[in-house]
């Protein structure tokens, strides 16, 4: 009998039908995570709107190579000999939703809950994901049985990248074996799904299940429909309060399991302790940052580099892998703010030893640990997360023995220059890039067209640039004077040129990128990074004035435009195909992650007092409330659209969003 212990209570609750019905359930989505960088996710409504939906997405080199092992379960249960299907699917042109009729709240804690009645019967259909394998316990717990009731549940297998989509002509077979089935698939990504039930006995009987629709993949201009392929049915017959457990696992090569890696009480215990932990570490009795703090750890994962595991930070769910610059811009809320100090440590150092030509990667590989190194800005992320990383009382020693050096390789690799023309110019600020790169975050392009050409001095880079000198310099005063002397001068010279090329008088604000004599005076929001940073580059004046004008024409209820809604390049809506959304990626569109630094610049320049907290507090408010009941319930959307209503679009869970909105909170509550 499952304990109601077991049931998180500190999860979001979403009841079954709202204003929106069964098209409200789909725009609420559902992730559970593991260290491994796998993850469990779909819709409220239990049905899947994205080829990354799915029960059991595995990594099979963790956090890369992730496989959508399985997809689906076609679950039915039957009461009294009627039959009542409890899972919900999109087919070619028809919603089959009849399962909605039986749902009666949703809720994600620990787990993912779904609570039903049929026919009198009260049942909870829970998923679990264990912290440190590729297996998914599904749970069914009955309640309010006076007869036999029987249960089906059809396992729908993928076994594919988890980027691409399955279609019927390949070819899959599945084994029995001691305890269960061993699905394999002719592909040549290697990885078996092993599926068992104990409660119940395994009936072959193989079927392809065709043309799947996932909504949100269509939304998008991309390929949208799939086939998926079942072994047969698991069968049993409840008669009484009870429980039935099944079991899915993705491994490169599956061996007879004991019975403890099927232990359904002590996977759970495991998963509820660790979020305990984590949501321990908030200020007690603010249930608003226990919640963000269990955000936080669904992007902190493990990677072996070198045969050494350390940890790392994933940049978003479900796509993204994890990136130099997302993850030194996240480390702040997700690690420090979070009193994780061993783990960043950790992932610090994952960078710092992949470091190459004075270069911190700026993303590894999806399907391997490849260091990538097409950034400029992701190495002087790093430099501020590490003194960030200390000024929170990290291990000084540490800092100096392994940390130190690479920023000092970086800050003299940029002084002498680096790949991609990344160098000091003659007026020391930084000048990066040609007309093929993309080295900044405003990096779209779609073929052969760049929608922000950012090559040359950007404004963010040059204000990051004169933070890691200043800082590095704070750093040598008593310890060593020549080079805390080399720094700051560097530093002086740089803020003074920084001022001098990005001060924009006719404007009243910052320009936001300068090369070979041409001035891009776009209204963006890099500018608020030259407040927020502890680099002091403006005087209070160009401080404020660049606070104001930020408020006035780029602040939204979720974060920072990234064009002035004048521009005639501005875009309202991120939609359509690629290039379509490409064009509007930093045309107009909303990023979350810029609110901390929006917040941080706006109590820097109002000071930070109890009125100029609780107007920043109303900044963040709507994005709280996103966190808690819109898009992927619990975590924060990648961007927004523009335009009103703000309808959250990319990544439905980002680390960088979900940092921010921590860093956020805690500044506006005075943490």
């Amino acid at each position: 009998m499952l304990s109601l212990q077991r049931i998180d209570r500190t999860g979001i609750v979403c009841p079954a039908m709202g204003d929106g019905g069964i098209e409200g359930l789909l725009d609420k989505e559902w992730l559970l995570t593991n260290e491994r960088g796998s993850y469990c996710s779909s819709t409220a409504a239990g049905c899947h709107t994205r080829r990354y939906h799915g029960l059991l997405i595995g990594t099979l080199d963790p956090p890369a190579n992730r496989i959508n092992a399985l997809s689906q379960c076609l679950e039915v249960v039957s009461v009294g000999g009627r039959r009542h299907i409890l899972t919900n699917f999109e087919f070619g042109g028809r919603l089959a939703d009849q399962a909605v009729a039986y749902l009666r709240q949703f809720r994600q804690g620990a787990g993912a809950h779904f609570e039903y009645e049929i026919d009198g019967v009260r049942l909870t259909r829970s998923v679990y994901l264990a912290r440190r394998s590729d297996t998914v316990a599904i749970t069914y717990r009955f309640e309010d049985v006076t007869g036999p009731v029987e249960l089906e549940v059809r396992p729908l297998v993928g076994l594919r990248d988890f980027h691409g989509l399955q279609r019927s002509w390949v070819s899959m077979t599945a084994t029995q074996t001691e305890g269960g089935i061993v699905v394999h698939h002719s592909g040549a990504h290697g990885g078996e799904l092993f599926m068992r039930c104990e409660q119940g006995g395994f009936e072959a009987d193989a079927q392809w299940w065709y043309d799947f629709l996932y909504r949100v993949d269509r939304e998008r201009g991309q390929d949208c429909r799939e086939d998926l392929w079942s072994p047969g049915v698991f069968r049993c017959v409840v008669e009484r309060p009870g429980e039935v457990v099944f079991w899915a696992n993705l491994s490169r090569r599956f061996e007879t399991a004991t019975a403890t890696q099927f232990d359904v009480e002590g996977l759970i215990t495991e998963v509820q302790e660790h979020r305990r932990r984590v949501m321990g570490q908030a200020k007690a009795g603010d249930r608003r940052l226990r919640r963000l703090f269990a955000a936080a750890d669904a992007f902190i994962v493990r990677r072996t580099i070198g045969g050494r595991q350390r940890c790392t930070i994933l940049a978003g769910y479900p796509w993204f892998m994890d990136w130099g610059r997302d993850t030194f811009i996240s480390l702040r809320g997700l690690l420090l703010c979070t009193g994780r100090l061993e783990e960043a440590a950790s992932v610090l150092t994952t960078f710092a030893a992949a470091a190459d030509q004075g270069m911190i990667p700026n993303r590894f590989d999806d399907r391997s640990d490849t260091a990538h190194f097409n950034s400029v800005d992701a190495s002087l992320w790093f430099i501020h997360a590490a003194f960030e990383y200390l000024e929170a009382g990290g291990d000084g020693a540490m800092f100096a023995r392994e940390l130190l050096p690479v920023i000092r390789w970086v800050l003299d690799s940029y002084e002498r220059g680096t790949r991609f023309e990344i160098r000091a110019d003659d007026d020391g600020l930084i000048t990066a890039g040609t007309e093929q790169t993309q080295l900044t975050w405003m990096d779209a392009k779609c073929g052969d067209v760049v929608f922000t050409p950012r090559w040359g001095k950007a404004v963010e880079v040059n204000a990051l640039w004169h933070e890691a000198l200043s800082r590095t310099a704070q750093f040598y005063d008593g310890r060593n004077i020549e080079n805390a002397r080399r720094y700051r001068t560097m530093a002086d010279r740089v803020a003074a040129s920084f001022r001098r090329c990005f001060w924009n008088e006719q404007t009243g604000w910052l320009n936001d990128c300068v090369r070979d004599g041409a001035v891009d005076a776009s209204l963006r929001p890099n500018q608020i990074l030259a407040v927020s940073l502890s680099g002091d580059v403006l005087s209070a004046e160009q401080q404020r004035a660049v606070v104001d004008v930020v408020e006035r024409r780029l602040l939204t209820p979720y974060g920072l435009r990234t064009l002035d809604p004048a521009d005639p390049r501005y875009r309202g809506r991120y939609e359509g195909g690629p290039m379509e959304r490409d064009g509007a990626y930093h045309q107009g569109t909303v990023w979350p992650w810029l609110m901390g630094p929006f917040v941080q610049a706006y109590l820097r320049v109002h000071g930070s007092g109890r009125e100029a907290r609780r107007r920043a507090a109303r900044f963040i408010e709507p994005l709280m409330r996103h966190f808690e009941q819109d898009g992927c319930l619990g975590s924060v959307a990648e961007i927004f659209d523009a335009d009103e209503p703000h309808r959250p679009r990319g990544c439905f869970a980002q680390a960088w969003s979900a940092a921010s909105l921590i860093t956020a909170y805690m500044a506006v509550k005075g943490s």
